[in-house]
């Protein structure tokens, strides 16, 4: 049956126009019923009568169909695998899609898997359920109505069957109508309070601000502005009366957040909860910018919200502290919420001594979140465990947001716990690989077909090795170097192919696309593709025959290149050293050997390509690396130390930047639309002021106008006996920089291209495909370049390349996160029944904490200064880094003595704490004390002389 379906729109123009569509309505759809011998079976039926629980009001075998409401707001609900048999309408999953594409794709997942019993009808191409819209009738109205009709059908169709059909709906008015029309029909709370032995099931449910009974116990006064209507907002910004931007709370004072809005170069500062109005975290806020002379400062103070009294006078932190600041920047409110980024979040329950009772504060492990209203009857189980909980809204009368109960992670302290914490705190895919993902990789034993010999250019004989950390086994690159009769020298840079086994639209690439990046904790790693490519097929071990995408240069003595080429290559690689072997066999003079001839002619020409790179305004920065030894049996830290940096390690890393440059160029001129290249944005001088202040306090100028102004002024910055301070400077220097990002060529003009960090103008990412996406990407790119692949539609759509970009600066990101979060765990685990005094640094000053970093262990920590005597007096100077309290002045880059332990009064379990030694500020600082930190290691006892009064 053909209908016409007539709607008006508008268009970007501003035009309306009449838009006459077909529509197609059939009569052989089944129901989906196993138990229904009248439809067709022209789609798999799923639905069967075996709930995995019964119910008490409705006793008979039943379907469910469920509305949109539910659908949005009870996802936990309806993922629980007590909830089976349910019937999904095509209008529901549309309105979803439209409304909120994540829960889309996980309703598609709940769908797909076959033990759910998850069944779609096509209701709006049904003749018996489709419904045309009444005049004056909403689009919501018209929903329901087919949402009720659809049920009614089923009711008739399988009303020769002992079945019941029941209708979940939170909505009111349509659960009215569907009991007024002689429908079965429920709340889904009434509905889960029925199911026997599902008693937990209600923590899964949501809490809706409206329509839930138990929004009706947070209503008192009403502590929040009401969020302006979309409508009002979106006239306000174009008036340019407000603005919008994400929304970034502070991660040191829970009363500050900042919103960066393209109409003010520097972030907008919102203080104080009533001015924070509910944002959270990642928001899409639209804000209210002040007059000027109500413009303030970050306060510089370092406030965590520890109270247990969650109901705190709300005036009294309005306006955060009254200290001004003269760092005064934009300051503003926020007056209502774009788009909410709220996920689910990992975290603790506030301990309390009634654990019988029903309603809890959770505290995420997250410190820019706040605490979250939760509902549970498990308090006595979970309060020593790690648990996952979401957010459902925040009304205008609760001090905190609202949320519910998902699922327990598991004790406390416990490893592995602690571990999934970290991954799913920053959004890591970690899942074992799909059977389909498998299925894409080649059989075992694998050798490299005859053909590959035919279309590559065979340099097995060729003398190439590889050289990366102790225990690496994804070798992605690997180099050689050949002397040539006219004095010049071969250089090649030969990466793994993955792209030979990684084909376009495949599981596997999907979910390699999906990862982005391989992940690299203390003690595992977490692949992007599978290990036996990752560690195995790919990986250019010594003495085997590996795939590899080379690129090949000649090049004079001093580094100039004469030629250059690219092409696919067969390698065997004769050694795979450590960064150690390497460095042994350079310095080894006796040794002549075509591989220890050949480090040393890369390692001459790495350095004079070095000392080009920073005479170009390249910046030589520095951040804490520590290294950990695991102990086999029990996984646990038994020692720490700070990384050595070696002269191969520079080999190494100049030519894999001069290969990512070389193919950056090569790509952008073949394909200036879509290349996929990697920029370094300038930070504003702004960024910078911190840093020429604190080191003005020292005699030291940084000028930091370009690149190349900051680099000489960095390697000039020296104080005579104290050799660390560069070090210091040049860290700092780092917290100054904005995040370098993958891009699709075509979307931004040239002269935005550039790298700051290297000082080149065009840069990508080509030398690490096993553990990098962006980099699979490049090879096709180069691949079809020179002839020997085919590229592919999505490829060379900038829109498509733009979106796969979006996604690999998220992932690459969270990666990076994650490892310092897991370098911070196995730090607190080995430092755990330890305590000991360290030399340490000043590395930031805050009003009432400063930020130390301990040398030997690349640690970094806030020391919060509390004196016991409140007749201390402190004194913030936020211009000259410094922070007098009482007659102790404390300043950027000071040298200190602090104290490490960790201590587990913590509500968030242990936590590496630090204290104050040395200077002694009576009532701040604590007693030294000398204790061994295990049997085979030495006591560390600092120089008593090595703080600054």
């Amino acid at each position: 049956m053909l209908k016409a379906k007539t709607f008006v729109k508008k268009t970007k123009r501003g035009n309306i126009i009449k838009v006459v569509r077909e529509h197609y309505l059939r009569d052989d759809l089944s129901c989906g019923s196993l138990l229904c011998g009248v439809c067709p079976n022209l789609s798999p039926a799923k639905l069967c009568v075996k709930q995995n629980a019964e119910s008490s009001i409705v006793p008979k075998p039943h379907y469910l169909v469920i509305d949109t409401n539910v659908a949005l707001h009870q996802i936990d609900f309806l993922e629980d695998h007590n909830i089976t048999d349910v019937i999904v309408l095509q209008t529901v999953l549309q309105e979803v899609r439209h409304l909120n594409d994540s829960l889309y794709k996980r309703i598609r997942t709940i769908i797909e898997n076959n033990s759910k019993r998850f069944f779609v009808l096509c209701n709006e191409h049904h003749r018996a359920t489709y419904i045309d819209r009444e005049p004056n009738e909403s689009c919501n109205d018209r929903n329901d109505r087919a949402i009720r009709v659809a049920t009614a059908w089923y009711e008739e169709h399988l009303k020769h069957l002992d079945v019941d059909i029941v209708l979940l709906t939170n909505d009111n008015d349509n659960r009215d109508k569907a009991i007024k029309a002689g429908l079965k029909s429920y709340q889904v709370m009434d509905y889960v309070k029925s199911l026997k032995g599902c008693e937990n099931l209600i923590d899964h449910l949501s809490v809706q601000e409206k329509g839930d009974k138990t929004s009706t116990v947070h209503d008192k006064k009403v502590m929040f502005d009401e969020h302006l209507s979309l409508y009002d907002i979106k006239m306000g910004v174009k008036s340019n009366r407000y603005h919008q931007g994400k929304f970034e709370a502070s991660r040191e004072n829970y009363l500050e957040g900042f919103v960066s809005c393209t109409a003010y170069d520097k972030q907008v500062i919102i203080r104080g909860l009533k001015n924070l109005n509910r944002a959270v975290h990642e928001d899409v806020v639209a804000i209210e910018v002040f007059p000027k002379n109500q413009w303030v400062g970050s306060s510089g103070t370092v406030q965590l919200d520890e109270k247990v009294d969650d109901e705190e006078d709300m005036n009294t932190m309005a306006e955060g502290t009254s200290e001004s600041s003269i760092y005064v920047r934009p300051t503003g409110r926020v007056i209502g919420i774009i788009k909410r980024n709220w996920r689910n979040y990992c975290g603790v329950l506030l301990p309390t001594v009634n654990t019988e009772k029903t309603r809890h504060i959770f505290i995420p492990s997250e410190k820019r979140i706040p605490r979250i209203r939760i509902e549970t009857r498990q308090a006595d189980v979970l309060m020593s465990h790690r648990i996952i909980v979401s957010v459902d809204c925040w009304p205008r009368s609760s001090r905190y947001p609202l949320g519910h109960f998902i699922r327990d992670i598991g004790p406390m302290g416990d490893r592995d716990t602690e571990e999934e914490v970290l991954l799913l705190e920053h959004d890591v895919p970690h899942l074992p690989f799909s059977k389909s993902v498998l299925d894409c990789l080649p059989k075992l034993p694998w050798s490299i077909p005859d053909y590959e010999f035919v279309l590559r250019q065979d340099l097995r004989n060729t003398t190439v090795c590889s050289v990366d950390p102790p225990g690496c086994t994804d070798i992605d690159d690997a180099l050689h170097y050949k002397p040539l009769p006219n004095g010049n020298c071969q250089v090649g840079v030969h990466i793994a192919d993955l792209s030979y086994f990684v084909r376009p639209g495949t599981a596997l690439d999907l979910e390699a696309q999906k990862r982005g990046t391989s992940v690299y904790l203390c003690d595992k790693r977490i692949d992007m593709v599978p290990e036996v490519l990752s560690s195995n097929l790919c990986s250019l071990r010594a003495n085997e025959d590996r795939l590899a995408f080379s690129g090949i240069w000649e090049m004079t003595k001093e580094g100039e290149i004469v030629s250059r080429r690219f092409c696919k290559t067969v390698i065997r690689s004769v050694a795979a050293l450590t960064y150690m072997e390497a460095q042994i066999l350079i310095d080894d003079k006796s040794r002549t050997d075509p591989l220890s001839e050949g480090l040393r002619g890369l390692n001459e020409l790495a350095k004079k390509l070095k000392q080009r790179r920073i005479e170009a305004g390249a910046l030589t920065l520095a951040s804490p690396e520590v290294r950990f030894h695991i102990d086999s049996e029990t996984h646990d830290p038994i020692g720490i130390e700070t990384k050595e940096l070696k002269e191969t390690n520079s080999l190494i890393e100049e030519f894999m930047l001069l290969a990512n440059c070389e193919v950056a160029r090569h790509i952008e001129k073949e394909f200036p639309q879509c290349a996929v290249l990697r920029r370094h944005p300038s930070p504003p001088l702004t960024n910078f002021d911190l840093l020429v202040n604190a080191a003005a306090v020292k005699g030291i100028q940084v000028k930091c106008s370009t690149n190349a102004e900051l680099a000489y002024s960095l390697e000039n910055a020296n104080i005579p006996g104290d050799p660390f301070f560069n070090i210091l400077l040049r860290i700092v220097s780092t917290r100054c920089m904005m995040q370098a990002v993958y891009f699709c060529s075509g979307m931004l003009p040239e002269e935005e291209y550039f790298h700051y960090g290297l000082a080149v103008p065009m840069y990508t990412h080509f030398t690490s495909p096993i553990r990098r996406y962006p980099d699979l990407l490049v090879h096709r790119l180069l691949a079809a370049s020179v002839g020997q692949d085919k590229t592919y539609t999505e490829l060379l759509d900038r829109n498509i390349v733009h979106e796969w970009c979006e996604n690999m600066n998220y992932r690459h990101h969270q990666a990076q996160l994650v490892q310092r979060a897991s370098i911070a765990l196995h730090t607190q685990l080995y430092f755990k029944d330890k305590c000991m005094d360290e030399d340490a640094y000043i590395l930031f000053v805050r009003r009432n904490a400063v930020v130390v970093l301990v040398r030997r262990y690349g640690l970094e920590s806030t020391i919060f200064l509390k004196a016991v005597d409140s007749k201390v007096e402190f004194v913030y100077e936020e211009d000259k880094c410094k922070l007098t309290v009482g007659r102790v002045t404390l300043q950027m880059f000071d040298r200190v003595i602090v104290q490490i332990s960790v201590e587990d009064c913590n509500i968030q379990h242990k936590k590496l704490r630090m204290k104050l030694v040395n200077p002694i500020i009576p009532g701040v600082s604590v007693e030294p004390i000398y204790v061994t930190m295990g049997n085979n290691d030495e006591p560390h006892v600092p120089r008593p002389d090595s703080a600054r009064h």
